[in-house]
């Protein structure tokens, strides 16, 4: 898919990852052009340090919980203000929280994000968000043009919708059916949601007709189900959905290692967990049974951190042929593409159920962390769900439980289930209604 003109603005912000991944996949519709609302030329100082405060609290938080009994008393007093609530009975949750209330008194109070709305309303495109704020202060601040956001968790909290939510002009793409419904117990007008599903990389996704998907998740489903214990079970369905002979040579062994993807989460949080991956699996990258790519993002204490753990497992050797590598940019931009060029090449992903939960969508297992937030535990629960994603076991022991999993076919299982469950093609989606084009691709089904 190729946008010749802008047809909208994207803005997102630079708090973790999750707000900038998916504006980066869209940026096709902005001819490139992310406006990052905490951090763009120009931006008055008073702004700067209201986004600073809020992002610095979250990060100190996130990696302050680790510290026993103190830290996740503190962490839990900050969730329970942002706590998604309980979806069941279904219930009118249009009240305001003291989040919201405290968003719209910035906005109003502080004329906070009036210099950036401004200044997009000179060419007033569609404006895509993907963080709720600068939505809000788009219409508090009378932009001219549609005003949409993406959620970005399978579930959401009371802050993404706004104070009058009957009255408001927001629209809304949905990534999951769940958080379309939830939208309405806020009292977000049901014409002004959208479900859409979440913005996978085009390059990942390979068209309408998922040419890329098919062909990674065939050699996926392959390499990881050896002994054919889920394939064989299923290659009716799997002959029918891929086309042709499905995987021949199941059998046999190709010799390439299984490619194993760790990340971190954006304040660089859970990579303890990491280094404990590298010792447990230090044997097998030496006997090329695995590559492990460890994802630091943009911290350059985690890459460090990283690179001082292979160099303590004696791993200096297979670090130089790639076997074990650590993937960081200093650059934001620069991280994501690198991520989404190498995204096709791993078999699996360790991570926190954070917005990657929804690149099992691509086929690609998911294998979590430990939650950090409200919104991640209904990440894990989705993920669960549709038996795209397993908890991680005892990390130490990952050499012998994560070539079980391979063993029983159960990653391949769970590549699988992703791909058929989980939303594909959110971008194509947003595209169509951004540019007013009938919608092209298939509808989604209301609650997964």
């Amino acid at each position: 898919m190729t946008t010749q003109k802008q047809t909208a603005h994207i803005v997102a912000v630079n708090m973790g990852y999750g707000h900038e991944r998916p504006a980066y996949t869209m940026k096709h519709l902005s001819k490139g052009k992310i406006v990052i609302a905490n951090d763009y030329a120009g931006i008055p100082a008073d702004d700067k340090r209201l986004w600073e405060s809020g992002r610095n609290i979250y990060e100190k938080i996130s990696r302050f919980k680790k510290v026993p009994i103190f830290g996740k008393i503190v962490f839990g007093i900050m969730d329970k203000l942002q706590r998604i609530p309980d979806f069941y009975p279904r219930r009118d949750l249009s009240m305001p929280s003291l989040q919201l209330w405290q968003f719209y008194d910035l906005i109003h109070r502080k004329h906070w994000m009036k210099h950036l709305i401004n200044d997009l309303a000179k060419h007033p495109l569609p404006l895509i968000c993907t963080f709720m704020t600068p939505a809000f202060a788009a219409e508090e601040h009378n932009y001219p043009g549609e005003i949409y956001v993406l959620c970005t968790d399978t579930d959401i909290s009371r802050a993404w919708a706004p104070y009058n939510p009957k009255k408001s002009r927001i629209k809304y793409f949905a990534p999951t059916g769940r958080v379309a419904e939830r939208l309405k117990l806020y009292g977000v007008r049901e014409e002004n949601i959208e479900l859409t599903g979440f913005p996978l990389p085009l390059s990942a996704i390979g068209g309408v007709e998922p040419k890329a998907i098919y062909q990674d998740l065939g050699r996926r489903i392959c390499h990881l189900d050896p002994r054919a214990i889920f394939s064989s079970r299923a290659q009716k369905t799997l002959d029918a959905n891929m086309g042709g002979s499905f995987c021949p040579n199941l059998r046999k062994k190709n010799g390439k290692p299984i490619s194993l993807a760790f990340f971190v989460g954006g304040a660089g949080t859970q990579r303890e967990i990491g280094a404990e991956i590298i010792k447990s699996l230090t044997c097998d990258i030496k006997l090329s049974k695995i590559k492990l790519t460890l994802v630091a993002g943009t911290r350059p204490e985690v890459a460090q951190y990283f690179e001082d753990e292979i160099k303590k497992a004696g791993l200096s050797k297979e670090r130089k042929s790639k076997l074990v590598d650590v993937l960081f940019e200093s650059n934001r931009q620069t991280y994501f593409g690198a991520l989404e060029k190498a995204l096709r090449g791993f078999d699996v992903i360790w991570t926190k159920p954070s917005e990657m939960s929804f690149y099992t969508g691509l086929g690609l297992p998911i294998i979590m962390t430990p939650p950090v937030g409200s919104q991640e535990d209904f990440n894990r629960q989705w993920l669960m769900q549709i038996a795209a994603g397993a908890d991680q076991l005892d990390p130490k022991y990952t050499n012998e439980w994560f070539f079980d999993w391979i063993a029983s076919g159960a990653l391949a299982r769970m590549a699988w289930n992703g791909f058929i469950e989980a939303p594909t093609h959110g971008t194509y989606r947003i595209a169509d209604i951004i540019e007013g084009k009938p919608n092209t691709i298939h509808e989604l089904p209301l609650v997964v």
